[in-house]
């Protein structure tokens, strides 16, 4: 299992939101390009998430991700936030993304991903955000009725990259991932699993690994508070 360590922007800035909630925003670092050169040092993929354009729609922090883009060279990028449209992950490719990240698409417009998912084999990741099993959309702030199966199941037959799997309720509380959950997921999934939200110790990262089917874990405040450091995450999570 690899890590993927998150860069979340919001006003320009690398913030983590505590339970997908933007009203509880922690700033961490005025420079997301700093940040991303510092991981370069010890991954070869990073996780980008633009918040904004998660809840508006659309992209908003495309001048932000082009200068983490130029900082991680060498690397490949996995962007998502507001990507909702064809412009959208053509837009964020061209910044050099190697995959994008659909979640209130995939709810609300399944048709537009199997559509991109046929043009873009497997590039596209779609993101299932869960709050009690279901998947939330429009930036966590609003909660469908589609269950998070449900939703996998419904894109088996599309070239699909990953799925990218997040319980909402543990995201940026470093209390650990919902293991069970993850796992429930990743044993009904054709596609391979991203884990994340709550990863906090070096224990979840070896927990999470033991999951078949679970190809990588993003990896977000436990980074900039000092809770684990990246070489450590990265060694905990191959040691499957």
């Amino acid at each position: 299992m690899r890590v993927l360590p998150a860069i979340d922007l919001l006003g320009g800035k690398a913030v983590r939101l505590h339970q997908g909630r933007y009203d509880e925003v922690t700033v961490f670092d005025d420079d997301p390009a700093a940040v991303a050169l510092r991981f370069r040092a010890h991954v070869d993929m990073m996780h980008v998430v633009d918040l904004e354009g998660a809840k508006v729609g659309k992209p908003v922090q495309e001048a932000r991700v082009a200068e983490i883009a130029r900082a991680f060279v060498g690397g490949t990028l996995q962007i998502g936030g507001g990507v909702r449209s064809r412009e959208a992950l053509e837009g964020y490719l061209a910044l050099g993304a190697a995959r994008v990240v659909l979640g209130t698409a995939a709810v609300k417009d399944p048709a537009l991903v199997r559509a991109l998912a046929l043009a873009h084999p497997g590039v596209v990741v779609i993101a299932v955000d869960a709050k009690d099993g279901f998947v939330a959309t429009d930036g966590w702030t609003e909660t469908s009725k589609v269950r998070a199966v449900d939703l996998v199941r419904a894109l088996a037959d599309a070239p699909i990259g990953a799925v990218l799997y997040t319980d909402v309720a543990r995201d940026g509380t470093g209390k650990g991932p919902n293991v069970e959950a993850t796992a429930a997921l990743a044993e009904a999934s054709p596609f391979p699993v991203i884990a994340s939200g709550g990863v906090g110790s070096l224990e979840h990262l070896r927990a999470l690994a033991t999951i078949p089917n679970v190809e990588s874990a993003v990896v977000g405040r436990a980074l900039y508070d000092g809770s684990i450091t990246l070489a450590d995450a990265v060694r905990a999570a191959a040691a499957r």
